[in-house]
């Protein structure tokens, strides 16, 4: 199941260690998107989107595309495809028959980092996923808080070693969506003082609050040499960036960065309790370099699903509601103090920053698409 899957390839890291339109304001005082006739609000997306990060399981294509469609989702980027021998075939399969409505994203291998043949390896991957048709690479967190460097020490998300893999990447015009760190919360000590308790009882591996593990900022600074490195290579910092709970840090690399995108996955709950001017000003101002995502996950059996994350119980019907309807709100909205998204991701609310139709549908959908070369109007 896709879920599962998921975290089975996480879990197995862990252990086994270009061109774009420039910025450009949007009017501010733009009206908000407009609602069909008897459509309740924030009851799906106002305009197409493009799901840039989501974890399908090939054998729920029918339970995904009803969902994607309840919610006026065009295409989805399936971020656990895998590589040849491991998930691959089965993802390319799907992506037919959703009618290319499914994309898959295709990983490496992590295990043997640092063994002769290793870099070789994961290039030859690559260049095999690339001649399959597909249009991305994902990197998870496993990449600098799980995998060593083959000399017992841990391997940093910069180590030179990597260089030539990223540099194929970027010759075979792949699109690097790469998660590095985690919310800040879990490098905290794992205690009921935390304010992510509820998300790091469920998942106590989540924790990196050990010593053994770098220091949030370490990570991100590991994290931004990496993307500075490759000004040819077009990458997507997952999570809003990796830093949610740091705008100005995020807008700081999309300033230096001009091959730099980020995702929204997963991290309503936290950029959405900043200000909302300042976030509304944020996407004004990156209103083509960010990217709509859920970090949505969807398998064969109707409890195994992902909304952004996961609790000790399958969602309820009313979490699944809540869900999307806040994720649209957010967006579509200026109403205040409202519930986010998962609940199990902190005990606050969040409030709506009120985008123009015109960079709602750039967000939503059409950023997307232009990256990754999808059919849109």
């Amino acid at each position: 199941m896709a879920v599962k899957r998921a975290r089975r390839l996480l879990i197995l890291g862990l252990v086994l260690v270009g061109c774009h339109p420039r910025e450009r304001p949007a009017d501010a005082s733009a009206r908000t998107a407009p609602r069909a006739p008897g459509v309740p609000a924030y009851s799906r997306a106002a305009f197409p989107a493009v799901d840039i990060h989501t974890h399908f399981d090939p054998a729920a294509t029918t339970r995904e595309l009803a969902m994607m469609d309840a919610q006026n989702i065009r295409y989805a980027i399936n971020l656990s495809a895998g590589w040849a021998g491991h998930g691959l075939e089965a993802a390319l399969a799907q992506q037919t028959e959703s009618a290319g409505r499914i994309v898959p994203f295709c990983m490496i291998d992590w295990r043997g980092v640092g063994a002769d043949g290793w870099v070789a390896a994961a290039v030859a991957t690559l260049e095999q996923c690339a001649s399959a048709g597909v249009r991305g690479w994902k990197i998870p967190k496993v990449l600098g808080l799980g995998a060593g460097d083959g000399h017992g020490h841990r391997l940093h998300v910069d180590d030179p070693m990597l260089d030539p893999i990223f540099e194929r990447a970027s010759a075979l015009n792949l699109v690097v969506l790469i998660h590095s760190g985690d919310p800040r919360a879990f490098f905290e000590p794992n205690t009921p003082a935390n304010e992510r308790w509820d998300e790091l009882r469920a998942h106590p591996a989540w924790s990196f609050a050990d010593p053994m593990y770098p220091r949030w900022t370490e990570i991100l600074d590991e994290f931004e040499r990496r993307v500075l490195r490759h000004p040819r290579l077009r990458f997507i910092g997952a999570h809003f960036g990796n830093a949610a709970e740091d705008p100005d840090r995020v807008e700081s690399l999309l300033v230096r960065a001009p091959n730099y995108f980020i995702d929204t996955s997963a991290r309503i709950p936290e950029f959405g309790r900043h200000d909302p001017a300042r976030m509304r000003a944020f996407f004004l101002r990156w209103q083509d370099r960010v990217i709509f995502g859920t970090d949505l996950g969807i398998g064969t059996d109707p409890s195994d699903l992902m909304l952004g994350s996961t609790g000790e119980q399958p969602p309820t019907p009313e979490e699944i509601t809540r869900f999307w309807r806040s994720t649209w709100r957010y967006f579509e909205s200026n109403d205040r103090a409202f519930e986010h998204p998962t609940p199990i991701q902190g005990r606050w609310t969040i409030s709506g920053v009120g985008l123009p139709d015109g960079v709602l549908r750039k967000i939503y959908g059409a950023n997307a698409a232009h990256l990754l070369n999808l059919a849109w109007p």
